[in-house]
């Protein structure tokens, strides 16, 4: 079958082509260039592999290409080769071309690293994960076109299934971590587990503890940076994947009931919040991404964490029914473990999520009372630039089924925000320091460094959020010396 597409048509690809005629080898862009082209999605990484013709004995000829290539393509290029796998990376602005040579490969029950040796094409297509990314088209000018396509790739795109070349059992068992690639692949592109696959992943599930936690962390960012996260986590739970490399999360699963009175499954809010998330995330207009999280990847792991302290705080109380009494706290506190052993950034993309997990409940808080001045002036404090993020997340966090809540809880939170640009404006709250600074206060006062100079700054800063003066240097030095007057100081 010779593939009629404009992409195909591609001069890199031509001249690709050509230098392998040119070497006497034959050779195929394979993998997620061809799926994706198939599925009308752009793609700048292209996958060639190169199989050696009959009679031919020379190794690493996917270096060898991959050299004639960078060649041809001249300044700019930039070759990298990699001669312990046998493969070379071409780069050239955003242009990225992978080669190597035709492989089969081999595993011990123990690792997931194969042996690897020399190969046929076939060979190198059977041990690819998914018929999908088993595909080849050959850029060999006599040939050029030519779809090899022996799974029925292109059948699976059609039906929307995820299926592996051979047996499911020995591809998973082999490589463990093609169990996330396939609820990963699912997700993305909203495809489902063809059955036998399915059904494998669950009896080899837990084959996915020799997987290092970076590997899998890599599944599951791909899996939150998807149009519908939510689909992923729930593959990974019907699978029992979700226990054994998320707990935490496999925890929220459940309703409990007494006297007939049960709790939302928070699983299940979760996920939703996760998704209202995502969808919110469309929106520029109601979504302008931090420098911190330029992806909105850390927001997402927010939403998924925003209640993973509900388990350990959840209690009956007979008047009030079941209450999750500082959730938040317990979570917030919980975070750096999660991400410390699912190896995420322990860095400012943690303490990011740390402080939304941490605050989450406060902007509900005001909406059920009074909102005062000072209340939100401590809001914008704490929150301060991811103060936007903030109300997005509690935004999403309203999965109530009740339209006219559901309403009136957005009314409040616009109203709390109006509230908030009102206070910035006139008090410039966010992110602000005490006018008066501690050096200044030594100064002032003739004190060394000690406690109660932090107890001094620490006080102006509480009467400018408590709107006892204005954020201003005149009336915060008067505060300081009637404070120092007070306590004798002076």
């Amino acid at each position: 079958m010779i593939i009629n597409n404009s992409k195909i048509e591609n001069p890199v690809l031509r001249m690709v082509g050509e230098e392998a005629d040119r070497l006497g080898l034959d050779c195929y862009v394979i993998g997620g260039w061809v799926r994706d082209l198939f599925l009308h999605r752009e793609s700048t990484d292209i996958d060639v592999v190169c199989v050696h013709r009959e009679g031919d004995e020379r190794s690493h000829i996917g270096i060898l290409l991959a050299e004639s290539v960078g060649k041809r393509l001249g300044r700019g290029a930039h070759l990298s080769v990699f001669k312990t796998y046998g493969t070379a990376q071409v780069k050239k602005g955003e242009l990225e071309l992978e080669f190597v040579g035709a492989r089969r490969e081999s595993y011990t029950r123990d690792s997931r690293n194969p042996i690897v040796e020399d190969g046929t094409l076939h060979e190198d297509q059977n041990r690819r994960d998914f018929t999908i990314n088993a595909m080849a088209i050959c850029l060999n000018h006599a040939r050029y076109g030519e779809l090899l396509d022996p799974f029925d790739g292109t059948g699976d795109l059609e039906r929307c299934i995820i299926r592996t070349p051979l047996n499911p059992d020995i591809t998973f068992s082999d490589d463990p971590l093609r169990m996330m690639r396939a609820v990963r692949f699912a997700t993305q592109l909203g495809f489902n587990l063809e059955g036998d696959t399915f059904d494998a992943i669950v009896r080899n599930r837990e084959r996915i503890r020799i997987i290092t936690r970076e590997r899998i962390s890599e599944e599951l960012n791909k899996i939150m940076l998807s149009r519908r996260p939510s689909e992923g986590w729930i593959l990974l739970d019907k699978t029992g994947l979700l226990p054994l490399i998320f707990p935490e999360l496999a925890a929220l699963k459940g309703v409990e009931t007494i006297d007939g009175r049960g709790h939302k499954d928070v699983f299940f809010h979760t996920l939703k919040v996760l998704d209202n998330i995502a969808e919110l995330q469309k929106a520029p207009i109601t979504h302008h991404p931090s420098p911190i999280d330029p992806l909105g990847l850390w927001l997402r792991w927010a939403a998924l964490l925003h209640d993973i302290g509900k388990p350990k705080s959840k209690s009956w109380d007979p008047q009030a029914g079941w209450t999750f009494r500082n959730h938040n706290y317990i979570g917030a506190k919980m975070v750096p473990k999660i991400f410390a052993k699912l190896k995420l950034p322990l860095n400012d993309k943690m303490d990011y999520v740390r402080k939304m997990v941490d605050l989450h409940m406060r902007p509900i808080n005001l909406i059920e009372e009074t909102v005062t001045d000072s209340a939100v002036r401590r809001l914008l404090f704490e929150a301060g630039d991811d103060i936007e993020d903030l109300m997005l997340l509690c935004d999403a966090d309203i999965t109530s089924r009740n339209e006219e809540k559901k309403a009136r809880f957005h009314h409040n939170y616009q109203l709390v925000r109006q509230k908030m640009v009102e206070l910035e404006e006139r008090d410039r709250i966010r992110n602000f320091q005490p006018p008066v600074k501690g050096d200044e206060i030594m100064e002032i006062l003739h004190l060394e460094p000690c406690s109660t100079v932090g107890e001094l700054k620490s006080a102006i800063k509480d009467a400018i959020l408590d709107g006892v003066i204005p954020n201003e240097y005149e009336p915060a030095r008067a505060y300081l010396l009637q404070l120092a007057h007070e306590r004798g100081l002076c």
